[in-house]
């Protein structure tokens, strides 16, 4: 879509058309001390030195060409320039919530097969048309459990994201009956502690939220789990950030979770500051009508032949705000179709064979750390690409900070985030480093 400019003689009609005289009174309503200033910007330059100006500045960026081992929730795969060169094409490109659905019969298709692609990977039989990260995704999780069950009671296993561990406590402070009552159930080993579960498992309990893996990179039994929440007639929602572990472990839905929710980065752009990613959320079929945000369905027209429309639509806020399940109305839905290209491109041989190649990078490098002297991995729990290493003495964040500086990050300080792991860090590896890369970090790691 481009974009045409208005002519002053454009604008001059449409303000005559209002009945103001100018695009300044436009504003007046807005008190004077809260109108944005005028931008003090430097004056133009030509596009030659523009560009040499901004490389400049982006040469600036200390760690642009640093070897890391960094994840955590976000993590960096190779996605083919293929992917970025068909969300420019202008009907992806500047596709937006459809609003008039039947008419976006393309962004519809793509939406369905989005969803059809996450059921398939969550071992679940519906999916939405995606939220806006893993923890958004897991904070409704939690309240359709609730509206499901008409319980309250919500129990958080201590080895999810910290991060998304507040955002469903953010979530269930604004509820409208005021009931957080959440508890967090221990840690141990980088898994859910079964006994502390057994111990806070309650009649009133609607749902058991856990990884898989955890935040710690470390493999949940979640058939044990899920039998011991269903006995207790709760549901059972998984976190996944690093789809790719689903390319060798069984889907969360086939070993009982009731809802599975994930973060769809991984396998649709690159890292850039953190984002943007899209959330993945699918949950068994009789739960359909509290499923959040949008769902599109296949049909036929009149002529049979096949067609795609929005389903439940009546419950969208846009609608029927009253009978809405979730504040959500929209979705990213250019990272959801970067999601759909990359995963079609992959296939199920070429989606295994990346996992099996992150697998054994991540045997390698922790066996290699595990000989050193100073380091330890504290966890014998099974883990996919991504475990914790433990400094035997000293914390690890002057240890990482010695590394970043000779270009080389090295993990994520797990003291950032609870002071009883600031001994250790999270070291994240992926189908795109070699065999050097691992090496230098483990040589590395001995001359430290």
């Amino acid at each position: 879509m481009r974009y045409l400019p208005h002519t002053e003689q454009e604008i001059q009609a449409m303000l005559e058309t209002i009945g103001v005289d100018s695009v300044a009174a436009l504003f007046e309503p807005i008190p004077a001390p809260l109108r944005a200033a005028p931008l003090d910007l430097e004056p133009a330059l030509p596009e030659p030195a523009l560009m040499a100006h901004l490389e400049s500045l982006a040469t600036k960026n200390a760690a642009a060409n640093a070897l890391s081992f960094l994840g955590a929730g976000m993590y960096d795969h190779h996605v083919p320039p293929a992917v970025d060169q068909l969300l420019l094409r202008s009907e992806f490109y500047t596709a937006y919530t459809p609003y008039q659905a039947e008419v976006s019969q393309g962004t519809l298709q793509a939406i369905f097969e989005f969803q059809t692609l996450v059921c398939q990977l969550f071992g679940q039989e519906v999916a939405n048309a995606s939220m806006y990260c893993a923890a958004s995704g897991a904070a409704e999780a939690v309240l359709m459990a609730r509206r499901i069950t008409r319980r309250t009671h919500a129990l958080v296993s201590g080895a999810v994201h910290p991060h998304h561990l507040d955002t469903i406590r953010t979530f269930l402070n604004g509820t409208d009956d005021n009931q957080p009552d959440l508890e967090v159930v221990a840690e141990a080993e980088g898994v859910t502690d079964l006994a502390d579960l057994d111990a806070k498992l309650r009649d009133d309990t609607a749902v058991v939220v856990v990884g898989y893996p955890t935040f710690l990179g470390c493999v949940e039994d979640v058939a044990a789990i899920a039998a011991r929440a269903h006995a207790k007639g709760a549901l059972v929602v998984t976190i996944t950030t690093e789809p790719y572990a689903l390319s060798l472990l069984e889907a969360p839905g086939t070993l009982g979770a009731d809802i599975c929710v994930g973060e769809g980065q991984p396998l649709a752009v690159p890292l850039q500051l953190g984002g943007p990613g899209v959330g993945l959320f699918a949950c068994k079929e009789q739960f359909l009508r509290q499923i959040p945000g949008r769902l599109v369905g296949q049909t036929v027209d009149q002529d049979g032949q096949r067609g795609f429309v929005l389903t439940l639509s009546t419950r969208e806020q846009h609608i029927r705000r009253e009978k809405a399940t979730s504040n959500i109305c929209t979705n990213h839905g250019l990272i959801a179709l970067a999601f759909t290209i990359r995963v079609a491109m992959l296939g199920k041989s070429g989606f295994e064979g990346a996992g099996r190649h992150c697998l054994a990078n991540a045997e390698y490098l922790k066996a290699e750390i595990g000989k050193l002297d100073a380091y330890s991995i504290p966890y014998a729990t099974p883990t996919f690409n991504e475990f914790v290493v433990r400094r035997r003495e000293g914390r690890a964040a002057p240890l990482l900070a010695a590394l970043a500086a000779q270009d080389l990050l090295a993990g994520v300080d797990l003291g950032a985030f609870r002071e009883a792991w600031d001994h250790d860090f999270l070291v994240a590896v992926t189908e795109k480093h070699t065999k050097a890369d691992l090496d230098r970090l483990v040589a590395a790691l001995a001359a430290a």
